[in-house]
């Protein structure tokens, strides 16, 4: 049977009330066919509490924890008491499940102007940023990087932390900047948008990516592929994502689901767990 590695996901999201039985029951099936792992990934304080006890319930998912660049306009100024939790979350899930194995979803995000009555504010993200940059440099970890009309100063930010790896997830950017990414030791992620038929961009991206350093998500429950784009997504549709995926590498989609679970196995440091 051929199962797929979901590197990131929002299981936490209340769109999973409206299904039966909820997440806990799609995951339950998920996970007896057609899903070998999932890792779920917070943004803020509460949705890094409520993802990592997701997590626990389930031997093939997984946690991520950090503060969004959206998430940050609604929290104080200073970064370190959010970093404190973050850290203190850590180093209790390392002495009891270890199921924290990136800090994410962090990053930039510069496509909205405001945010209800907060505007925007690119140095507080930076901030928060760099912070947890050094945060993962300092607890040895792998970020998860959210980069949406901020290519530029993200790339410029991440070259300052070598000692850090990521990936990229859902992949926007140009074919020169994965090509940049793979250069410096990273990953990069994509998910139902590679499949868009207005997404060329995209996938000229994805054929630039080393099939080992490609990974694939969902990002549910948002971002459904094609034909199912504006639907509740789920881990269950990752096979659309891969088949494009093959097509733009030129291989079978068993081959790329089975490559894309491995090397997510490799970044999350996962072998001999699932």
């Amino acid at each position: 049977m051929m199962r797929c590695f979901d590197s990131h996901a929002h299981y936490n999201d209340k769109k999973f009330d409206q299904l039966p039985g909820g997440a806990e029951a799609l995951l339950t099936k998920l996970f007896s066919e057609n899903v070998s792992g999932i890792v779920n990934v917070g943004t803020n304080p509460d949705t890094n509490r409520q993802v990592l006890s997701q997590a626990e319930r389930y031997q093939q998912m997984f946690a991520a924890v950090g503060i969004h660049p959206e998430d940050c306009h609604y929290l104080g100024d200073d970064p370190q008491p959010y970093l404190e939790e973050i850290a203190s979350l850590i180093e209790t899930d390392r002495q009891g499940a270890q199921k924290i194995v990136a800090i994410g979803e962090i990053g930039l995000d510069y496509h909205y102007e405001w945010y209800g009555t907060i505007p925007m504010d690119k140095e507080k993200q930076k901030d928060f940023l760099r912070r947890q940059l050094e945060l993962a440099r300092r607890l040895r970890l792998p970020v998860i990087i959210h980069d949406r009309e901020a290519h530029g100063d993200i790339w410029e930010i991440v070259r300052q932390y070598p000692e850090v790896k990521g990936v990229f997830h859902s992949f926007s950017g140009s074919r020169e900047l994965a090509k940049d990414l793979v250069r410096i030791g990273w990953y990069v992620s994509f998910s139902g948008s590679v499949t868009f038929t207005n997404a060329e961009k995209v996938r000229l991206a994805a054929a630039a990516v080393p099939k080992d350093r490609l990974l694939i998500e969902t990002d549910c429950p948002y971002l459904a592929p094609h034909p199912f784009r504006g639907q509740l997504n789920h881990s269950g549709l990752l096979s659309y994502t891969c088949e494009t995926l093959a097509q733009v590498h030129g291989t079978t989609l068993r081959e790329m689901a089975e490559l894309t679970a491995e090397n997510a196995k490799e970044f999350f440091a996962l072998q001999g767990r699932i």
